[in-house]
């Protein structure tokens, strides 16, 4: 069960990672253009969110090895993605309002706009998904001698996730839902993972202690 429970975990953070960078290129293309830049800036940005958050879920299940810990990082991050269209708009308005009207926008900041923009809308909830997988490898691992299996698990099922996120934001939610609504999924299902991890070590126990290897 705990096997289950934890690639089931980075399975869904790693889907809703993707989802968040697919339709993110979407939503500041309608306000900084759809140019390599606004690209270039949603991928450099989604990994430095990425490492951050696998050096802090890291950290922190080496400190505090309870499921619990992860909630208080996944539910706060699920209302800002829930709230994304609400303030991403006006985050927008304040980087290409610094420009004057009557003037060409100079092309360094042509480039780092966009990036300007996905670090203040998208870092932080990327950055708080990223830190599943660490935490789900350091609670699931029994022994040292598990660590390289459970650590293959986890990361696998993150990727797959993370594949699945790719193609049923590019084939699918484009297509079948506004934007805004996407975002919304996306902050409910975080949401509901943070319950989740809030649950898991009463229903499952709190992580044992990892034993020496053979």
């Amino acid at each position: 069960m705990r096997t289950i429970t934890a690639a089931m975990l980075a399975f869904l953070g790693g889907f809703v990672v993707m989802v968040l960078e697919i339709i993110g290129v979407r939503y500041l293309a309608k306000d900084f253009g759809s140019s390599f830049y606004v690209w270039t800036s949603q991928i450099g940005v989604i990994l430095i969110a990425l490492a951050a958050g696998y050096y802090l879920g890291g950290a922190l299940a080496d400190r505090y090895p309870r499921v619990t810990v992860l909630g208080w990082l996944l539910v706060p991050a699920g209302i800002v993605t829930f709230l994304i269209p609400e303030f991403a708009g006006r985050v927008s308005d304040v980087l290409i309002a610094r420009h004057p009207v009557d003037r060409e926008i100079p092309l360094i900041w042509q480039k780092l706009d966009p990036a300007l923009g996905s670090l203040l809308i998208f870092l932080l909830p990327c950055a708080a998904l990223a830190a599943v997988p660490p935490y789900m490898i350091r609670w699931r691992t029994r022994a040292l001698a598990q660590v390289g299996q459970t650590s293959g698990l986890i990361i696998a099922a993150s990727t797959v996730g993370s594949i699945a996120g790719v193609f049923i934001a590019g084939y699918i939610l484009i297509d079948v839902m506004k934007l805004s609504d996407t975002f919304r999924a996306m902050g409910g299902l975080m949401i509901v993972l943070g319950f989740s991890c809030w649950g898991i070590d009463r229903w499952l126990g709190e992580r044992a202690p990892i034993k020496p290897g053979p």
